[in-house]
């Protein structure tokens, strides 16, 4: 079990139950883009997302899930800073209360609107700068969620190809941290794509809809599900780019 943790009680005090919370690679951090140092021998990153199989989107109380079916290798990523290969199993978001935060990561200090996360065993991050831009591939989520509003419910969700959540470019920063909600585990590689997709304020809006709370159960607004960033320690964020 990992205990009772969550957003309203506020990440600062999730050591006490979890201890690695001030351990040496925490994650989210900071992108600094004058210290991160370009290293040649990165590999470009490899997505093959032609087969993959969207099953269901669930709200588990902290965000909400895409889950897809990784018996096979229908979805994978590949290349990058991984040895082998990497089966796309869900992605959720992190987003805020207001359109000026919501991401765990920043660069150059610069909160964005929302982080899109997908989870391979290994994460990958896309920064939602708000924009005028209208995200078809996000409006097909933003369409269910009214049938997910609280915590533990559920809906079909096939059809769904993860690529309209991709960026023009896959220049990327990488860096060794953790998960980001408990058990808080030091053992990811992290990818933060440097270019950011865009959101539209009223899709940002639908998803402060929903509710941490269970049916039935007092209301709180799924806002804030976002991790302030950690200290950097002794570690190196490598960049794919010049």
């Amino acid at each position: 079990s990992l205990g009772v943790w969550g957003f309203l009680d506020r990440p600062e005090h999730w050591h006490k139950d979890f201890p690695i919370a001030k351990g040496d690679r925490q994650s989210p951090v900071d992108i600094n883009t004058s210290t991160a140092v370009h290293d040649p021998a990165l590999k470009p990153l490899s997505l093959c997302y032609e087969q993959a199989t969207s099953q269901r989107i669930v709200n588990n109380g902290h965000s909400f899930n895409v889950e897809f079916d990784s018996s096979q290798d229908k979805g994978v990523l590949e290349g990058g800073p991984l040895a082998g290969t990497y089966r796309l199993i869900q992605f959720h978001f992190h987003w805020g209360s207001s359109d000026g935060q919501g991401s765990e990561h920043t660069v150059d200090k610069k909160k964005y609107a929302a982080e899109v996360r997908p989870f391979f065993f290994f994460f990958c991050s896309f920064k939602m700068p708000t924009g005028i831009h209208y995200l078809p591939g996000l409006q097909k989520i933003v369409d269910v969620l009214d049938s997910i509003k609280t915590k533990g419910k559920s809906v079909e969700f096939t059809g769904f190809d993860p690529r309209d959540l991709l960026p023009g470019s896959l220049d990327y920063w990488t860096y060794p941290g953790s998960l980001t909600t408990p058990p808080l585990l030091e053992s990811v590689t992290w990818i933060v794509l440097r270019e950011p997709i865009s959101v539209s304020s009223g899709q940002m809006m639908k998803f402060r809809t929903l509710n941490f709370n269970k049916e039935g159960e007092p209301e709180h607004p799924m806002v804030d599900n976002w991790r302030p960033t950690q200290p950097l320690k002794n570690r190196q964020i490598r960049a794919s780019f010049q």
